[in-house]
């Protein structure tokens, strides 16, 4: 390894633009260079598609100075509960249709999390990175408007090819997208991802409610998947709507039809939605590498695991990615050794999330009979048992520690 570890950073999405802030505070002998397709005068400010951030990654945000708190709705709690019927009628009788709900006063913290759009995340992060550039062009490069074309392994480094050929001691790929991956020929890699596809798809948008308790996060399991409100300003909320992509009930409504479905989806305590904006929508499923690590590449983010948006945990997984790996790399100068340990120290906090996400999403389409009965079943225990729940709510917000 070179005295001066070289470390390139392909991507310059959320994820990416953070773990090369946090290099340039935590690894002051690094060269750390940023490349992405995306000119440096395109501007990604008016983004407006809608993130969920855990308080783990705004706590991150704002260590980068990258926070814009007066763009964000902090989300106060969560709200979890099934469509009926989800118990038999006797027993929903007796216990009352099952709900799940965690707080930020419960948990003894400011906020759970935070809702906020992609422009509102990467404009803050970008600007702040740009900044660190000026104070130190030597080290810090900024390579906006070169796609890189591939990579090869070398003995002991990378050779990135973004029109001419460079060598690096480490490179991070954060380069990803929704239900997506890199090519694996840049990826340098020959092995194959896990892939599921769902059959699902997501409509997003967003609607008015009529009386919106301010920072409420709805979660609402249907028949035909999980519905979430998420809260935003002025009596909004960002809504991500899934259904079976095969037999779409979505698909053949007008607007008012869709207004009209969405009122009778979540509970009660939502109130009346007043107005649906118009969806686009995404397919839906699961992509997740099977190693972190392939030499000195190294992937993060979506470019690592796309996750189904059931939990919102995509990005905030991805964060996490980043922070570990440039903790790990303060603490040890062998990038090699680094690396091999990489996958043990991110593998609980990542496979966990990628099982659980998995399993709802597999959930909705199982056609065992009581599937519904069972799974509100499992989430009257979780409401009842309050130190399952804490240890659930703490584990959203900051993943496995």
């Amino acid at each position: 390894m070179t005295s001066r570890l070289t470390l390139a950073v392909v991507g310059a999405g959320p994820v990416g633009l953070a773990l090369a802030l946090l290099a340039a505070q935590s690894l002051p002998q690094a060269q750390v260079s940023v490349f992405d397709a995306r000119p440096l005068d395109k501007d990604v400010s008016g983004d407006p598609r809608t993130l969920a951030l855990s308080l783990g990654s705004v706590q991150l945000l704002q260590r980068l100075e990258a926070w814009q708190a007066d763009a964000a709705q902090p989300i106060v709690e969560v709200h979890v509960s099934q469509q009926p019927p989800s118990l038999g009628a006797a027993l929903a009788a007796w216990v009352g249709e099952p709900t799940v709900r965690i707080s930020a006063l419960e948990e003894a913290v400011p906020m759970l999390g935070a809702v906020l759009a992609y422009g509102g995340i990467v404009a803050p992060l970008q600007r702040a990175w740009l900044a660190a550039c000026e104070r130190e062009p030597q080290r810090l490069l900024s390579r906006f408007g070169q796609p890189v074309q591939g990579l090869k392994p070398l003995a002991d480094g990378v050779e990135v090819d973004a029109g001419i050929a460079e060598r690096f001691d480490l490179v991070v790929v954060a380069e990803g997208g929704v239900f997506s991956q890199l090519p694996r020929e840049r990826l340098g890699s020959g092995r194959e991802p896990l892939h599921h596809d769902y059959r699902q798809t997501a409509w997003v948008g967003t609607v008015t409610l009529a009386n919106a308790r301010p920072g409420v996060a709805y979660e609402r399991f249907t028949r035909h998947g999980p519905a979430a409100l998420l809260p935003l300003k002025n009596g909004q909320a960002s809504l991500v709507w899934c259904v079976p992509g095969h037999d779409d009930p979505v698909e053949p409504l007008s607007d008012a039809q869709r207004l009209a479905v969405l009122n009778t989806m979540f509970d009660a305590e939502v109130g009346a939605i007043t107005a649906v904006s118009p969806l686009k929508r995404f397919a839906l499923g699961l992509s997740a590498e099977r190693t972190l690590t392939d030499g000195r590449i190294v992937r993060i983010g979506n470019a690592a695991q796309t996750l189904h948006p059931v939990a919102g945990q995509g990005l905030n997984l991805g964060l996490r990615d980043a922070f570990e790996l440039v903790q790990a790399l303060s603490r040890n100068t062998d990038v090699a050794q680094v690396l091999r340990r990489l996958e043990w120290q991110r593998g609980p906090d990542r496979w966990a999330m990628i099982a659980a996400t998995d399993f709802l999403a597999r959930s909705f389409t199982w056609k065992l009979p009581g599937a519904g009965a069972a799974r509100g079943l499992g989430m009257a225990a979780l409401q009842a048992l309050k130190p399952v729940k804490s240890a659930l709510a703490r584990q959203m917000m900051f993943g496995s520690r």
